[in-house]
């Protein structure tokens, strides 16, 4: 009996890979994926012209009505296919595409898509809009016109015949192929019920990815459980919509009172612990099409789970001083909202005096031969009255100017004198939840920041320049949390490396507020140059309105401030998406981004070494 249902399950998997295959209007073998593309589909998109804060992303697949053949009913599939779309904040593009029999078509597909993008603006009519829009590029660069009827008539080909349709259908068919070949050549399209087969050289109308939280609970009364998204999660942002919750208190329940048992228990609670995602729900999140959001808050099954905002004052961290207030950049008002950040300057609690680990010491005293090497460089002054060694341009100048009759009084030598770092450093470390991830069984995102603070100040001890070190994280814009491990002035010692190991991650990244707060710090320093490095793994965020375009806008905002007064702020990222966000933010040379996160403490000396060179 195990035999034979084992049987039917691969003569069943046999027939569903079949059946799909031979279904599908794909050519797998020339597939061409949105990740493979996405970072120079970004910098084509803005150069050409499309809005700085639009996030480039994948698009999930939506309901169509097609005309299915036989064999698609059969399989069950193009029942939803993704498709490309705009708006104000996302540009949506299908996560592969393999519309056509050649990769560089496909390539050239995205590029299109991209290039329409940014020309597209409202759309009020989705086929004279795209016509519009396409009519435009082509005029603006007569270079396109090639790729582009090379993609439509490829696209053609493949396109069902208009004979073949119903008559409805196939006047419909006929208006678009004679769009795709003469843009802005069809005012008005014959009516059909059926929507014709999808025109991936077209944008469609934007999709509702539902209104942020904030918009509808309040900012301030809100009690949903967010977590950050792990790294290996998807890009592909779900339809929502909000339901009434309709379930009713009224009822009668009957029951023997003798059958009701209870009990209590004393239960220890780690109030510090984070829960574990539940793997299956995200795999059955990763199936919908659509989530639906109740202001319900009952968990409907599994272990109690509780949200606590912050930890008890018991176990926090120590508290330095009143809050601090600071403004934020509001992009829709185009304005900075006063006093709309409070920022708590804290210490890590249970911070005890440590050494230096083990396993970071030879490295940190390779690091400190390295950087003592930068205390002792001499340079050369030359043009001087008296020196070590003779200065030839100068004694050039002098000779040409005796020719002409002229013999100004100028030095003749070169003199070699100690050279003087005059230069401030404020390290910014990214504290978030996020941190808290695994890179493999024994190393997590935390233990690398930690060590990479630590041979940092190993190595700009030993080279005696003034640095400064701090954390920080936040819970809304009311608790920003900023942990000064090593302020201006103060030595670096064992008090410093103990505070360092003492760090534990938490919450979520508001990086306007915290850039703002080095800004201030580092400009009150009376050295000739300043730089702010920021160490991050991810892309702002917060539980209020900080999430997606607003929290990289603000964060942009912030380094333009940080700019204006004479800053050079530089992040160092481990997130492999860095590339959408991080340019906008912080321009194209001011990031650099580390493939692997375990080389961060090796990497980051060097590009301090690197950025502070004369």
């Amino acid at each position: 009996m195990a035999f034979t249902i084992e049987v039917e399950e691969w003569v069943g998997s046999v027939w569903h890979r079949f059946i799909t295959r031979r279904a599908s209007p794909d050519f797998p073998e020339a597939a061409v994926t949105l990740e493979s593309m996405q970072r120079p589909l970004s910098v084509l998109f803005r150069a050409m012209g499309g809005a700085s804060g639009v996030e480039v992303g994948a698009a999930n697949a939506r309901d169509l009505m097609l005309r299915r053949n036989l064999l698609q009913q059969v399989a069950g599939t193009c029942k939803q296919l993704p498709v490309a779309w705009c708006d104000s904040s996302n540009l949506r593009l299908p996560q592969s595409l393999a519309v056509y029999p050649e990769r560089s078509l496909n390539e050239d597909l995205y590029r299109w898509l991209a290039l329409l993008a940014a020309q597209a603006g409202e759309m009020r009519h989705w086929a004279r809009d795209n016509q519009r829009w396409t009519q435009a590029i082509l005029e603006r660069f007569p270079a396109m016109r090639a790729r582009y009827y090379r993609l439509v008539e490829a696209h053609l080909q493949l396109r069902p015949d208009p004979a073949s349709l119903p008559k409805a259908e196939g006047a419909l068919e006929q208006a678009i192929c004679q769009a795709l070949r003469e843009p802005g050549s069809i005012v008005q399209f014959p009516r059909s019920e059926v929507a014709p087969w999808p025109l991936p050289m077209w944008l469609y109308p934007a999709e509702n990815l539902g209104a942020p939280q904030a918009t509808e609970l309040g900012e301030e009364d809100q009690d949903n459980h967010l977590r950050a998204p792990s790294a290996e999660q998807k890009s592909v942002r779900k339809r929502a919509k909000r339901v009434e919750e309709t379930t009713s208190k009224s009822g009668l329940m009957i029951f023997r009172l003798e059958n009701l048992f209870s009990w209590s228990e004393h239960i220890e609670l780690d109030r510090q612990g984070d829960d574990s995602e539940d793997e299956d729900a995200s795999r059955v999140a990763e199936d919908l099409d659509e989530i639906a959001l109740s202001r319900q808050r009952m968990r409907k099954g599994g272990g109690l789970k509780l949200h606590l905002d912050l930890p008890p004052s018991d176990v926090d961290d120590i508290p330095l001083g009143e809050g601090i207030k600071l403004p934020e950049w509001d992009y829709r008002k185009q304005q900075l909202q006063d006093d709309f950040v409070n920022l708590q300057m804290m210490l890590p609690r249970g911070s005890e005096p440590k050494g230096l680990p083990l396993h970071l010491s030879p490295l940190a005293r390779k690091l400190r031969r390295q950087f003592e090497h930068l205390r002792s460089d001499r340079q050369w002054l030359r043009a001087q009255p008296q020196g070590s060694e003779l200065d030839m341009q100068a004694w050039l100048d002098f000779h040409v100017e005796r020719q002409h009759g002229q013999c100004a009084e100028r030095g003749l030598f070169m003199e070699q004198r100690q050279n003087r770092r005059d230069l401030a450093c404020l390290l910014l470390a990214d504290l978030s939840m996020s941190t808290d991830a695994h890179l493999d069984d024994e190393h997590k995102v935390i233990d690398v920041i930690t060590d990479s603070l630590l041979l940092f100040g190993e190595a700009l001890s030993a080279v005696g320049d003034d640095f400064a070190l701090y954390g920080f994280s936040s819970l809304r814009r009311q608790q920003v949390r900023m942990q000064a491990l090593k302020r201006f002035g103060q030595g670096y010692g064992d008090d410093t490396r103990g505070r360092i190991q003492a760090l534990r991650p938490g919450y979520y990244t508001r990086l306007g507020a915290a850039i703002r707060q080095a800004t201030e710090l580092l400009g009150q320093r009376k050295q000739r140059r300043k730089l702010l490095l920021l160490v991050t793994d991810g892309k702002p965020n917060d539980l209020d309105l900080y999430e997606g375009r607003y929290g990289v806008e603000d964060t942009r905002q912030a380094v333009l401030e940080a700019r204006r007064k004479g800053l050079l702020p530089f992040c160092i990222t481990i997130d492999r998406e860095a590339g959408d966000y991080l340019p906008h933010m912080f321009g194209a040379n001011g990031y650099t981004l580390i493939k692997d996160p375990r080389q961060l403490p090796f990497r980051l000396p060097q590009l301090y070494r690197q950025l502070t060179k004369e």
